[in-house]
């Protein structure tokens, strides 16, 4: 039994090789954060240079958020090839789909309101009619 002990707890004390390397070397965080400054700074130079027209900035500020989203997923949430992948691709997914409920039943909600409430001039009205209530 003191050998399954001792064997299980070197196993945890020095971390797999792929897991170290997969889960915040340095080298990966500095690409990481060199390409989300680099994509960030693209992105407001486009702009602030208005060298191209209003439709085609927003492509391609739409292109480099979609770059901009899979660099932070894979260098900073690590969403790769590891064992456990396809497990956080499932929660980011479901995450995704909570999210869009909620801000398109939000959306909903309030163009429903927004529809279906009265005017200043009807309100008055209303109250003018239901006064001696």
């Amino acid at each position: 039994m003191a050998q399954l002990d001792d064997k299980h707890q070197s196993q945890d004390s020095q971390p797999d090789s792929a897991d170290a390397a997969g889960h915040g070397s340095i080298r990966s965080y500095t690409i990481g954060f060199v390409l989300s400054i680099a994509l960030t700074l693209e992105a407001f130079i486009l702009v602030l240079n208005h060298s191209f027209s209003h439709p085609v900035v927003l492509v391609l500020i739409l292109i480099m958020a979609v770059v901009q989203l899979l660099v932070q997923l894979f260098f900073f949430l690590h969403l790769d090839r590891a064992a456990k992948a396809p497990w956080n691709i499932i929660v980011l997914l479901c995450m995704g789909v909570v999210i869009s409920i909620v801000v398109f039943g939000s959306l909903w909600i309030m163009q429903n309101l927004n529809y279906h409430m009265l005017s200043p001039a009807e309100t008055e009205k209303y109250m003018q009619k239901n006064e001696d209530l």
